[in-house]
C-alpha cells in the first residue's frame, strides 16, 4: 500500500538518507510504497533523475526493490534494522514463517567446559571431530569432502563466497521464485538479480542458458526443498544443468542444501559432477535449531580459500564453543532418532495439505521439505481472506521477482487432520475472490 510517510531531500543523497530514515524508525514497513518519480519530483521541487538517482542509491543498497507496474516498495528484510519488525497477527495459526516445529528440536546443551584457545584458533580454527562429522555428512551425498570449511550460517557463508567472487554491480543467477532474504541479500551487496524460472524439478535449463549467455558470474541454486516452491533437482535435471554449467566453467556455482535432513527427497546435486568453480553450503538450523549459527561448506579449493581468507580479515572463526554443541548434537543417537521422526512427520504434513487441496482442484506445488507453493491469480484477496479464517499464510510477492502470483504455505506445524479444514478454507476464498472478479 501507498506509504503516508513524507519523504523530503533537495538532492538524490538526502531523499535516500530521508527514505533510509523512515525506514530505521519504523515509519515506512516492508512492501509500503514509494512515490512514483515523477509525483516525488514534484512534491520536493527537484528534477526526475534526482528522485531516480535517490531511488537507484536504495535499490543497490538493499533498501527497497523495484517490482515493474508495482512500482518501488521498501524490501521485505530491508538492510538496516528497523525499531517495529513485522509480527504475526494474534489469534491466527502461523503458517508463514517458515520455522521448523519445536517438538522436532533437541535440547541445546553446550559443553560444560571448553579449553581456553586464545592464540590457537590460527593452528586450528576446526575442531577435528566436526570436520570428520561434516566431511561424512557430505560424502554420504556424493559430495568431495576433501576440503571443508565452516560459517557462521547459511547466508552469512553465500554473502562472503558471493562478495570475495564478485564485484559491485556483476550479475547473479538466483531461482525465480526464490528464497526471499537471499533476493534481498544480493542486491544488498550492490549485485544485479538475473531470475531464473523454477518448476517442479529445480531450474529450467532454458533460463539458466538465457542467464549465462547474459554474463551471470554465480549461479545460486537449490538442489532440494526448494523455499518456496519444494523443487528437487531429478537425475536427468542434474545432468542437463551440469552439461550447460560445463560450458561456463568460470561460473561460480553455489548451493544452498539447507534443509538436507527433511527435505523428504534424495536429490543429485551439481556439487558432486566435478564443476571447476563449486560451493554446496549446509546449515543445520532446521535440523538442530535457528540459534545454532552454523554452516558447513564444501567447495573447489579456490573458492574455499578465498571464503577463509575473507573470514580472517572479520570474525576470524566459528567460535569453539559452538562447535563442540554442533558436534555434541550430531553424536547423540536420541538427537539422530528425533530428526528421523521430524522428517517423516514433516513428509506426512506436506503431503496431506497438498493431497487436500487437491481435492478441491486447487494445483500446489511442494515436492520436498516444509512447503507448499500455491499459484493464485490475487495474493492479497487469499492473505486476507483465510486470515479472517485464522490462518496466516505468506504472500508470494516477497518470494517472486518475475514469477507469477503464489502463496507460501507452511506445512511444519499443520498437522494432517487440520489439512482438510485449511484446504476448504483456501477453496471459498478462491471462490469467494472469484465472484468478486465477476467469474
Amino acid at each position: 500500500m501507498a506509504t503516508q510517510y513524507s519523504i523530503s531531500g533537495a538532492t538524490a543523497k538526502g531523499i535516500a538518507a530521508s527514505v533510509e530514515r523512515g525506514v530505521t524508525e519504523g515509519e515506512l514497513a516492508p512492501g509500503d510504497a514509494l512515490p512514483p518519480v515523477r509525483r516525488l519530483a514534484d512534491e520536493l521541487g527537484v528534477s526526475p533523475g534526482t528522485v531516480a538517482t535517490a531511488y537507484k542509491e536504495l535499490r543497490q543498497r538493499g533498501l527497497v526493490v523495484t517490482r515493474g507496474r508495482g512500482g518501488t516498495v521498501v524490501a521485505e528484510a530491508p538492510s538496516v534494522a528497523s525499531r517495529r519488525p513485522p509480527r504475526v497477527p494474534p489469534g491466527v495459526t502461523d503458517l508463514a514463517t517458515g520455522l521448523p516445529d519445536p517438538a522436532f528440536l533437541p535440547v541445546l546443551r553446550p559443553p560444560a567446559e571448553v579449553r581456553p584457545v586464545y592464540g590457537s584458533h590460527r593452528a586450528a580454527p576446526r575442531l577435528a571431530a566436526l570436520e570428520e562429522l561434516t566431511r561424512a555428512w557430505f560424502a554420504r551425498d556424493g559430495v568431495p569432502a576433501e576440503r571443508v570449511t565452516f560459517a557462521h550460517g547459511a547466508l552469512d557463508c553465500i554473502a562472503r563466497l558471493l562478495s570475495v567472487e564478485l564485484r559491485p554491480g556483476d550479475a547473479v543467477a538466483v531461482e525465480d521464485p526464490g528464497f526471499h532474504h537471499l533476493l534481498d541479500l544480493v542486491p544488498a551487496l550492490g549485485l544485479r538479480m538475473v531470475p531464473v524460472t523454477v518448476d517442479r524439478e529445480g531450474i529450467v535449463p532454458d533460463s539458466l542458458r538465457a542467464a549465462l549467455r547474459a554474463g551471470v558470474r554465480a549461479v545460486v541454486c537449490t538442489p532440494r526443498a526448494q523455499c518456496p516452491t519444494g523443487a528437487s533437482f531429478t537425475p536427468a535435471r542434474r545432468d542437463e544443468l551440469v552439461a550447460l554449467l560445463r560450458e561456463f566453467p568460470e561460473v561460480l556455482v553455489v548451493e544452498d542444501d539447507y534443509n538436507v535432513e527433511f527435505a523428504g527427497a534424495v536429490a543429485p546435486t551439481l556439487s558432486a559432477a566435478g564443476l571447476e568453480r563449486w560451493a554446496q553450503v549446509r546449515t543445520v538450523s532446521k535440523r538442530l535449531g535457528v540459534d545454532l549459527r552454523w554452516a558447513a561448506v564444501a567447495g573447489d579449493p579456490v573458492t574455499l580459500a578465498r571464503h577463509d581468507g575473507r573470514m580472517v580479515m572479520t570474525s576470524g572463526w566459528v567460535s569453539h564453543i559452538l562447535q563442540e554443541t554442533v558436534v555434541g548434537l550430531l553424536s547423540d543417537p536420541a538427537v539422530t532418532r528425533l530428526v528421523a521422526a521430524g522428517e517423516a512427520a514433516y513428509t506426512e504434513r506436506r503431503r496431506a495439505l497438498a493431497a487436500a487441496l487437491g481435492s478441491y482442484g486447487i494445483r500446489s506445488l511442494g515436492e520436498s521439505g516444509l512447503n507448499v507453493w500455491v499459484p493464485v491469480r490475487d495474493e492479497s484477496a487469499v492473505v486476507n481472506g483465510l486470515r479472517t479464517l485464522g490462518w496466516w499464510v505468506a504472500a508470494g510477492a516477497r518470494f517472486r521477482i518475475a514469477a507469477p502470483t503464489a502463496v507460501r504455505i507452511t506445512t511444519s506445524t499443520l498437522v494432517p487432520a487440520e489439512a482438510g479444514r485449511l484446504a476448504a478454507d483456501f477453496a471459498a476464498v478462491l471462490g469467494d475472490a472469484q465472484a468478486t472478479y465477476g467469474g
